[in-house]
């Protein structure tokens, strides 16, 4: 495989999932009830939050500056104040993403 193939196929999936990332977001807006738990977690890590740890049901997910959001799951979905509140805080973080 030549250096320029490989470059392309980079991109290629980078594409990929830049697009999916922007999806489950504008689905997060939209409807934040009708993501998954494992929608809603890849999304946070999209968003640069780093999971820190497990009590129990709740994950604590983390903003780098420091803000921390417990999550769990309603069945499989995300509960939909958490997604919402997630949401918030990225607005207050990152003005103008969403």
């Amino acid at each position: 495989m030549t250096v320029q193939r490989l470059a392309s196929l980079l991109v290629t999936a980078y594409s990929y999932i830049v697009q999916r990332v922007e999806k489950l977001f504008a689905r997060a807006h939209a409807n934040p009830a009708g993501l998954s738990f494992a929608e809603f977690e890849a999304l946070m890590r999209a968003k640069r939050w780093i999971f820190k740890r497990q009590k129990g049901s709740h994950r604590m997910w983390a903003w780098p500056a420091g803000y921390l959001l417990p999550i769990q799951k309603s069945g499989r979905h995300a509960k939909e104040y958490q997604v919402k509140q997630f949401l918030l805080r990225l607005e207050k973080e990152e003005p103008g993403i969403g």
